[in-house]
C-alpha cells in the first residue's frame, strides 16, 4: 500500500461527513459568516490540543506558510458554506471537492511532481465529472422554462451565483492544498502548519462577523452546527497534512477529496436529494478519476 493512504482515506470519511454539516446548517438558517466563526473557534480548539497532547506544536519560519494557506481556506469554505444556501449538496459539495484537480495541476508545475498517463487521465475525467454535475442544474432551467412550471428567473439566478461561489471555493481550496507541501518541506510540522492556518480563519472570520453583524454572538441555531463541523473538519486537516508529509500532493490531495462521494450518498439518503442519471454519470466518473490519480 502506497504510504499515507490509510491518513488520506481518513480525511476522506472526514470531510464528507464535513459537507453534510455544512448543508444542514445552510438548511436551517445560519448564515456563512456566523458558521465560518463558530466552527473557527472550535477548529483552532481542536488542532491546538491534537498539537500540544502529541507534542508537535513547534513553530519555525516555514510554519507561516500556514498563514497564507489560511487565507486561501476562509476564501474557500466561506463561499462554500454561501453556496449551498441554493444549491445543491450532492452537486456543490463533488464540485467543491474536484479541488483536487487544481492541486495536481499545481503540483506537477511547482512542485516537480512526476506527471504520468494516469494522472493525465485522472485530470481528464475529473473535467468530465465536473462537466455532468454542472449540466444537471441547468438541463433542469431548460425543461422549466420549456413547460412554464420549474425554475423561474430569479431562482437560475440563485443557482448560478451558487455554482460561481462553489467554483471560487474550489480554486480557493485548491491552492491551499499546494500551500501545505510547501510548508512541510520548509520544516514545518502538520500541527503547526494548521494551527497557523486556524489563527488566520479565526481572526479573518471573527472580523467578517464582526463587520456584517456589529456583534460576536453567534445565534443558538448555529450551536447546534458549527461546532461539529469544527471538530470533523479538524481531524480531517490532521490527517490530510500526515498524509502529505508521507506522500505526494498529487496522489494524496485527490484520495482525501473522495469525500465528495460519501456527502453525496449521504445527501440522497438522508437530505432525499433527487438522483439523476447525470449525477450518476458524474459521481462515477470522479471516482474513476480519483482511482486513476491515486495509480499515478
Amino acid at each position: 500500500m502506497t504510504p499515507g493512504i490509510e491518513y488520506a482515506l481518513g480525511a476522506m470519511l472526514c470531510f464528507g461527513i464535513g459537507d453534510l454539516i455544512y448543508k444542514r446548517g445552510a438548511a436551517a438558517g445560519v448564515q456563512p459568516h456566523q458558521f465560518m466563526m463558530l466552527q473557527s473557534w472550535v477548529f483552532l480548539t481542536t488542532v491546538a490540543l491534537y498539537g500540544l497532547l502529541t507534542g508537535s506544536l513547534h513553530f519555525v519560519a516555514g510554519t507561516l506558510w500556514g498563514c497564507l494557506a489560511g487565507l486561501f481556506m476562509v476564501a474557500g469554505f466561506y463561499n462554500f458554506a454561501h453556496s449551498l444556501k441554493t444549491g445543491s449538496i450532492s452537486i456543490n459539495a463533488p464540485v467543491f471537492r474536484l479541488s483536487f484537480v487544481i492541486t495536481v495541476v499545481l503540483a506537477v508545475a511547482l512542485l516537480d511532481e512526476p506527471l504520468t498517463l494516469h494522472k493525465v487521465a485522472g485530470i481528464a475525467l475529473a473535467l468530465a465529472a465536473l462537466w455532468l454535475l454542472l449540466a444537471a442544474p441547468a438541463a433542469t432551467s431548460v425543461a422549466g422554462a420549456a413547460t412554464g412550471q420549474a425554475m423561474g428567473a430569479a431562482a437560475w439566478r440563485a443557482n448560478r451565483s451558487s455554482l460561481m461561489r462553489v467554483l471560487l471555493a474550489t480554486v480557493a481550496v485548491g491552492i491551499g492544498h499546494v500551500i501545505y507541501k510547501y510548508g512541510l518541506r520548509s520544516g514545518a510540522t502538520p500541527a503547526s502548519l494548521i494551527v497557523a492556518q486556524a489563527c488566520v480563519v479565526v481572526s479573518s472570520s471573527t472580523l467578517m462577523t464582526a463587520i456584517v453583524e456589529r456583534s460576536i454572538r453567534p445565534p443558538a441555531i448555529a450551536w447546534r452546527h458549527a461546532p461539529q463541523a469544527g471538530i470533523v473538519l479538524g481531524a480531517a486537516f490532521i490527517l490530510l497534512v500526515q498524509a502529505l508529509v508521507r506522500g505526494e500532493a498529487s496522489v494524496m490531495v485527490p484520495i482525501a477529496q473522495m469525500g465528495f462521494v460519501v456527502t453525496a450518498l449521504l445527501g440522497f439518503l438522508f437530505l432525499r436529494e433527487a438522483f439523476t442519471l447525470r449525477k450518476g454519470l458524474g459521481l462515477v466518473a470522479a471516482l474513476a478519476a480519483l482511482a486513476s490519480l491515486a495509480s499515478g
